[in-house]
């Protein structure tokens, strides 16, 4: 029994860690795709012909030179994940990590390459398309993209963790330790690059599979990935199954300016890149499906919140409300808010994770084209506004103001019908610790009592962080104190076994990792 525990334990942390390494290409991501939003939506010529000194030559070429900058990201986007990867999972010695994550992934596609050249499979130039291949970072090779980056960092990361600190004999002692790393990586990815083209068509049937069943639900498509990103954050797995759509075939294959490019966010860019129209089947799982929740939703559940709490506690729940506000409607950051209900009412959690798909699936179905990752007020400005007309970014306005009212309506409702204790409701809201007080009001965290509250250093097997959220793997979960936790200003604590925890703290999380790793 205590095996099985383990491997549960082993699986639950690999998969949090996997999830949450994907925030760091896709954070990039999101910033360069502004970039790219903003430097063609003003180089286009309806812009131009309603703005006639956007033309100006100096302007233009500025345009499009962050349109050129932007593009970045969305071009070497499988190195990035192939690099990321493994600087995220391991604990030990990370440049290395990252290092033989760039080495193994150019080394797999060479590999792969000379594989075709001796069996007579390379395509010729015209027909890449066809025979599902491409070229990446100047190397004729299959067409993987963002899942060959994850193959390769996912092997990057085990090599790593089993050699990273290995002992050679005398006479090779040089290429021990940290050192070995990349070197075993390029033995072993360069067998990977032998290996993958007599398998890959396997990978990309299943791949093809998810994206036909998703594609083949029509407009319940939409509605299914909204609904299921939800349902799957509060254990914090929900990244995979956003990257899986925005980055591989799940996410739909379309021919752009000659080129075949899979994934729903890859579509988009690409077409935002090349000029050519806009999909809405792309962006029917992209930021547009988000905003009706994300804008307007999620704040009417904050006033909701705010105007059921005692007249008496308001003024100290509305900096927290304010900041969760903040947080969601300019960069989609969702959890502030949601984890002030997720625990207290799962009910109410259930049917926010509908209405997300709602959103998701009415977007859609009017035709909105509005791409980029967060679902905030500046992927509306910039992907939608700025675009033109032709995105329909006004029916956004149309619908969130029905998504207010609907989420207001139902949020308040149950609040008062069923006595929920939100923030702000509780009859202990007043008793407050001076400490935490303090704190809040210097807008840090008290890192002592959270370590403390952890179970101490002793307690801390591994510690990591994502985007709003503490990913820990404790010895003893009996000596996580919740509570204390939540004194301490936590929004939420998710016990996913006996050893993996998470601490949502919100946005500030980072800078409570970074103190806690100086304590520890």
């Amino acid at each position: 029994m205590g095996k099985d525990r383990s491997v549960r334990s082993k699986f639950w942390e690999f998969f949090q860690g996997l999830g949450k390494t994907f925030m760091l290409p896709v954070a990039l991501l999101a910033f360069m795709g502004l970039m790219l939003g903003i430097g063609s939506s003003f180089t286009s010529s309806s812009t131009i012909e309603t703005i006639p000194f956007l033309g100006n030559s100096v302007l233009q070429t500025i345009f499009s030179f962050l349109s050129t900058i932007g593009g970045f990201a969305f071009t070497y986007l499988p190195v990035l994940f192939a690099m990321a990867i493994p600087l995220g999972l391991v604990r030990y010695e990370k440049g290395v990590a990252a290092f033989s994550g760039f080495v193994g992934f150019v080394i797999m596609h060479l590999s792969i390459n000379f594989y075709l050249t001796e069996t007579n499979q390379l395509a010729e130039a015209d027909k890449l398309r066809e025979a599902g291949q491409g070229m990446v970072m100047g190397i004729q090779t299959l067409e993987m993209g963002v899942l060959g980056g994850i193959i390769v960092g996912i092997i990057v990361y085990l090599l790593h963790n089993r050699f990273y600190d290995i002992q050679l004999p005398n006479s090779f002692a040089f290429f021990g330790g940290a050192r070995f790393v990349p070197i075993i990586t390029a033995f072993t990815l360069a067998i990977v690059g032998i290996v993958l083209p007599m398998i890959w068509p396997i990978f990309a049937m299943a791949i093809t599979g998810i994206g036909n069943t998703i594609q083949k639900a029509g407009v319940f498509g939409p509605f299914l990935f909204g609904a299921g990103e939800r349902l799957l954050l509060p254990f914090g797995l929900h990244h995979i199954l956003v990257a899986m759509i925005r980055f591989t075939e799940a996410g739909g294959t379309q021919i752009v300016d000659g080129q075949t490019i899979s994934g729903a966010l890859n579509i988009f860019y690409a077409q935002l890149q090349s000029g050519a129209p806009i999909s809405p089947s792309a962006t029917a799982f992209l930021s547009q499906g988000k905003m009706p929740t994300f804008m307007f939703g999620l704040p009417a559940v904050a006033l909701a919140i705010y105007h059921t709490a005692r007249p008496e506690n308001r003024k100290k729940i509305k900096g927290l409300l304010i900041s969760g506000f903040i947080a969601t409607f300019v960069t989609g950051i969702t959890e502030p808010i949601e984890f002030l209900f997720l625990f207290i009412a799962p009910v109410l959690y259930g049917i926010h994770v509908i209405l997300t798909g709602l959103g998701f699936m009415v977007m859609a179905l009017l035709g909105v084209v509005i791409g980029n990752t967060d679902g905030g007020i500046l992927d509306f400005l910039i992907f939608g506004v700025l675009q033109g007309m032709d995105t329909k970014w006004y029916l956004v306005l149309v619908v969130g103001v029905i998504w207010f009212a609907i989420y207001y309506i139902v949020f308040r409702y149950a609040i008062l019908k069923f006595n929920l204790k939100t923030p702000g409701r509780e009859e202990i809201a007043e008793d407050v610790s001076t400490k935490e007080v303090a704190y809040k009001k210097n807008g840090k965290y008290d890192v002592e009592r959270i370590l403390a509250a952890l179970g101490g250093k002793e307690n801390l097997d591994s510690l990591d962080n994502c985007v709003t959220r503490l990913r820990i793997v404790v010895d003893d979960m009996n000596k996580v104190n919740q509570e204390e936790l939540k004194s301490c200003g936590a929004l939420g604590v998710v016990v996913l076994d006996e050893h993996n925890v998470q601490v949502i703290i919100g946005t500030q999380v980072a800078a409570v990792k970074t103190e806690l790793e100086k304590m520890i």
